[in-house]
């Protein structure tokens, strides 16, 4: 559906600007509008009236009691409510426009509506919408598994209205919309002729692009906030007479050592890398699985739940062996990244020592003695790379942090110091 098409279906009398620049921001601003359209019909209606709909029906019939809708769709009758809204002032603002025979454009007033409309509804609606997204998406992939959740996505994308989408297309359409925002509104802002008029979509555009950022930033903490929380269920911590074979501690002495709790240690830490690799440990392979944090390195050796006997993949990602019941029995103690050094095994003596893809972690006391010594193989050069990667530039960045603002004993995060 055209500008051309919507003008000859209008029966008002409305003014077309002959002006080539003019008729291009007529344009724009269609093209805001229909894009606004496909999104709200085709994306959130068909959630809505298919998907949701269809799911409260089974309810109220006593089938898939146990769905949570929010879980699923989050705040989609919000989405759609505000959608709509916006739909209805874009059509005010476009036969205002056409209905000026000079065609100038949006008027500051509606344009300080615009802003308002961005800020206040659709900026925030989106943003609770997306920070459920990758929960929705676990959710979804939990539930897909079930005869009957499987029947009940399946009978609804084969409607009409899905034109061949999956309920996967439909529920990250929201996430595309918000990165589109910025893109059409300095479409617009390009060719209006008012200066002023170009500066307010401009800053209009700047907040969505602020909203978008912001969120970007809390999607990553919330990420990391619910691995971290589920990683630490994982963890186990093994006392000094387990950990360390030479430490002897009698039976009746073992309760004057109560073990400091350790639970809490990776609570409020960001997670930088993680992955499976392979430890050299008394002429031994054992599988290993090493968890980056920004100031620490784990390295911990996995314990498989009971149901699962077979050898673990080496691509298994976290989320999988945590949802198997894996465990990770934390190895000697956690490697402080201002105590560790790296050494590459170059491919000469790779071959001689046959262990290809490996390199050295070593960690270091505060009198820059060697108190451990980790032989770690990847499954790959490239893998390899990126692990030495990751942790030069976490041990660089702590330092670097370290340097500008030193950490202090009364800190929940800190770490002694390397130097003496």
């Amino acid at each position: 559906f055209s500008l051309a098409e919507f003008l000859q279906d209008q029966s008002l009398q409305v003014g077309v600007t002959s002006d080539p620049q003019g008729r291009k921001r007529q344009e724009a601003i269609w093209e805001l509008f229909t894009s606004e359209c496909v999104y709200f019909l085709d994306q959130l209606m068909v959630l809505k009236e298919v998907f949701s709909a269809t799911l409260m029906n089974l309810q109220q019939n006593n089938c898939l009691m146990d769905v949570d809708s929010w879980s699923l769709f989050a705040n989609l009758n919000e989405l759609c409510l505000i959608s709509f809204s916006f739909l209805n002032k874009l059509l005010r603002v476009i036969k205002n426009l056409l209905s000026v025979t000079q065609g100038d454009g949006p008027t500051l007033l509606e344009l300080n509506a615009l802003r308002k409309v961005f800020e206040e509804s659709i900026c925030h609606c989106l943003e609770k919408y997306c920070l459920n997204y990758s929960a929705a998406l676990l959710y979804l992939h939990n539930l897909m598994p079930r005869e009957d959740f499987g029947s009940y996505v399946k009978w609804c994308e084969r409607s009409e209205q899905c034109r061949r989408l999956q309920l996967r297309d439909l529920l990250v359409a929201p996430l595309q919309r918000l990165t589109r925002y910025p893109l059409l509104l300095r479409n617009i802002a390009k060719r209006c002729q008012v200066l002023e008029e170009s500066r307010e979509l401009q800053v209009i555009a700047d907040k969505v692009d602020t909203s978008i950022c912001d969120l970007e930033g809390k999607v990553k903490w919330l990420d990391n906030y619910q691995k971290v929380k589920q990683l630490r269920d994982a963890l186990v911590w093994l006392p000094v007479w387990e950990r360390d074979k030479r430490a002897f501690i009698p039976e009746s002495l073992k309760h004057l050592l109560k073990a400091v709790t350790l639970d809490n240690l990776i609570s409020h830490r960001s997670l930088l890398h993680e992955g499976k690799l392979v430890l050299t440990e008394n002429t031994k392979l054992i599988d290993v699985y090493l968890f980056l944090f920004d100031e620490f390195l784990l390295i911990t050796k996995i314990k498989r739940s009971k149901k699962n006997h077979l050898r673990l993949q080496q691509n298994l990602e976290l989320d999988q062996l945590l949802k198997e019941g894996c465990t990770f029995t934390v190895l000697d103690q956690p490697i402080s990244l201002d105590r560790l050094q790296l050494r590459n095994i170059d491919q000469l003596n790779a071959s001689t020592s046959g262990l290809p893809h490996s390199f050295i972690i070593m960690h270091h006391n505060r009198y820059q003695q060697c108190i451990g010594a980790f032989i770690l193989q990847a499954a790959s050069e490239s893998a390899k790379r990126e692990w030495m990667t990751k942790l030069e530039g976490a041990v660089a960045a702590l330092l670097k942090l370290d340097s500008q603002q030193p950490r202090v004993k009364s800190s929940s995060l800190w770490l002694e110091s390397s130097q003496i």
